[in-house]
């Protein structure tokens, strides 16, 4: 299997689709013989991700939670936050959301580079 790798310039585009599209690719289900229990995703690389379009009041009003492990540490941090530090997580965390929830998804989401 030959994997391939995909460019993918974010500039101007809403977060949600192009979350969509890099899942799909990191999953491989453009392919024809894609298997739900394979991993035969290619590789994707995203650039110019601070020129991502994030619509509506998201920016203000998302909220991402994280738990410490410690009684009463359920941290709160704003979108606005995290976009403003490093704007690829918010891009990572969105694509994880669309991935399966089993032992694929580590692997799969390590042929994403944000750029």
């Amino acid at each position: 299997m030959q994997r391939e790798t995909h460019t993918i310039d974010a500039t101007d585009r809403p977060l949600g689709r192009l979350a969509v599209e890099v899942a799909i690719l990191l999953r491989g289900k453009q392919r024809p013989d894609f298997v739900l229990y394979k991993d035969m995703g290619d590789s994707v690389i995203v650039k110019n991700i601070k020129k991502v379009r994030i619509t509506g009041k998201k920016l203000e009003q998302k909220i991402y939670y994280h738990h410490t492990g410690y009684l009463g540490n359920l941290k709160k941090i704003p979108m606005k936050v995290i976009f403003a530090k490093t704007p690829g997580k918010v891009l990572k965390k969105a694509v994880l959301g669309m991935l399966p929830k089993n032992k694929l998804r580590a692997k799969q989401i390590k042929r994403l580079k944000i750029v």
